[in-house]
């Protein structure tokens, strides 16, 4: 059994957690894919699109909380995957993914099939691996072994994310027809086990930072759903300023501070001093809003502590401090219980700016005139409970950022900000999709739509799928920043008008299609779209760009006359 060592790479795959695997057809990785699908432990899943692939691959990772295998043959192929590499860098989700390989000495000698797959991810990888061209000696088995375990143990380690293993095969690729393969029971698995500690000591330290602090504001930053930190941030919201997003899944936050992109925006000076702190805390990933960041920023005398489980960190606001190694619900339990001598009117300050933005919704949304922003609000607004939201980059989530979750409302939020793309938005709602009985619900743009359109390329039912696709016929973004709106290039070269709607690719793929046409007749049409059956459905809004831009500049008007009512 030549390729004994290959078909065992899926057995410790199982052994180690992993029951899902994305498959890319090609003969190349022909032992790959027998050893993968004909495993009783592990799901698999074919996509012809690689690019596609590697982004489903990523949902599927995000949803189950798992490391996802993901395969490709040699060549362009497996540099389809890069996209979906980047994004699962920067949003920290493990991928192991393995490109079969033509032997060294092939490659760049006009055969077929064969570019330069070292290193080819670069640092969008943890590690880059290359398993042995040979596997018969003892020695060749034992390296494939130890680089299996190491590159899946390196994918789950703090921080997550993606590894590259590269395996070149010789031919013959297929087993004889008579040939069968049994994985072998002993083989061998390294563990590795991993603990955030937060000692005593660091407790008592930080305990004595904190006495002369008195403005405090805490900032989520994007994060995964995690009730045990909802609940212990609920006792932390009651004294201090939690400044939330969309994408930090804690709108059951009863407290919390949900608009602060509409708060800072465009504020009179004398309430950017009552609002600045004194000590910035902050947990998770990037964060979305820009008026935050540059609020943040421009304070020299800021402090600023972030709480992750492991050591390297960024700086966003450019002035942090201290990294604190911990569970971000370990550290907030002790802020809890640490004896602080707040500034009562700086909370009561941020929570007045929160009612102004929450009644100023009130009296704007619904409008007459279906516009993007309107609808976006109409749709989380009818979200069902238990479902999880989908943004796609752009304006979708951005929208989605203004308008916000309500605390009552049990929804989980992704969206792929890691890099920021729209290149593979859709395959990865599919993703979470295929792996979930949940109402998957995805918010669009036209672009993004159309651009991962072989997200919806393969053999699956997505009956649990909803699309609202934004589509103005172009990048409306280009014309709401300031630089390219101006620009006599803007609408070829920048906002990229394209005529499609989506009408054709529902009757390709057999998806109900329901087109708005008009407010009146929206709420029928978004319990429709609602209603639980087993059809992938997308709701399309075509409207001009223009009217979407006037709608998005209104809604900033009435935001900076705030004040002044």
């Amino acid at each position: 059994m030549r390729n004994q060592p290959i078909y065992d790479i899926a057995e410790i795959c199982a052994r180690k957690g992993i029951t899902q695997a994305v498959l890319c057809p090609g003969s190349r990785c022909a032992p790959l894919t027998l050893a993968f699908t004909r495993h009783p432990k592990i799901q698999c899943r074919t996509f012809s699109d690689e690019r596609s692939a590697g982004f489903v691959a990523l949902g599927i990772a995000q949803q189950t909380k798992q490391a996802v295998v993901l395969v490709s043959t040699s060549g362009t192929a497996a540099y389809n995957f890069a996209p979906a590499v980047a994004e699962a860098c920067f949003s920290e989700t493990p991928l192991v993914v393995i490109t079969a390989d033509r032997p060294a000495e092939w490659i760049a000698q006009h055969d077929g099939q064969t570019i330069y797959q070292q290193e080819l991810y670069g640092k969008h990888v943890k590690k880059y691996y290359t398993l042995p061209q040979h596997t018969d000696h003892h020695d060749d088995q034992w390296h494939i072994n130890r680089v299996i375990n190491e590159a899946i143990n390196l994918a789950n380690a703090q921080p997550k994310g993606p590894v590259h293993v590269n395996a070149p095969f010789r031919e013959p690729f297929y087993p004889d027809t008579k040939e069968t393969f049994e994985y072998s029971q002993s083989v061998r698995i390294i563990d590795e086990h991993y603990s955030a500690h937060f000692p005593q000591a660091l407790k008592e330290k930080l305990a004595l930072a904190l006495s002369g602090k008195r403005r405090i504001l805490v900032v989520a930053g994007q994060h995964d759903e995690n009730p045990a930190l909802t609940d212990v941030l609920q006792a932390t919201a009651t004294n201090l300023p939690v400044i939330t997003s969309v994408l930090s899944n804690l709108h059951n936050l009863k407290k919390g501070i949900r608009y602060a992109d509409s708060i800072l925006s465009k504020i009179p000076a004398e309430t950017e001093v009552e609002l600045k702190p004194d000590l910035l805390i902050s947990f998770g990933k990037s964060v979305i809003s820009k008026n935050l960041k540059l609020f943040l920023r421009k304070f020299t005398d800021l402090e600023h502590w972030h709480i992750q489980p492991y050591a390297t960190a960024t700086d966003p606001f450019q002035h942090l401090s201290k990294i604190i190694i911990a569970e971000p619900t370990s550290f907030f339990e002790f802020l809890n219980n640490t004896r602080l001598a707040l500034s009562i009117p700086y909370a009561e300050n941020w929570r007045a700016e929160e009612n102004r933005i929450i009644q100023l919704h009130k009296n704007y949304f619904p409008q007459s005139q279906i516009s993007e922003l309107d609808l976006v609000s109409r749709v989380l607004a009818k979200l069902p409970a238990g479902c999880n939201l989908h943004l796609a980059n752009s304006m979708s989530v951005r929208y989605a950022e203004l308008i916000g979750l309500q605390p009552h409302q049990q929804v989980t939020v992704y969206s792929n900000r890691g890099t920021s793309g729209i290149d593979g938005c859709t395959s990865t709602a599919i993703g979470h999709c295929l792996t979930s009985d949940a109402l998957h619900v995805l918010i669009t743009g036209d672009l993004a739509f159309f651009y991962d359109r072989n997200a919806f390329w393969h053999n699956y039912p997505m009956g649990n799928l909803r699309i609202v696709l934004l589509n103005n016929h172009g990048g409306i973004i280009f014309k709401l920043i300031d630089g390219p709106a101006g620009l006599p290039e803007a609408d070829e070269y920048f906002v990229t008008r394209q005529p499609l709607t989506a009408k054709n690719i529902c009757a390709e793929f057999g998806f109900d299609y329901l087109p708005v046409a008009s407010a009146k007749s929206l709420p029928t049409l978004l319990d429709d779209f609602f209603k639980p059956d087993s059809t992938t459905k997308v709701l399309e809004l075509e409207s001009g760009i223009d009217l979407n831009k006037q709608v998005f500049e209104n809604y900033k008007q009435i935001l900076t006359q705030r004040h002044e009512a």
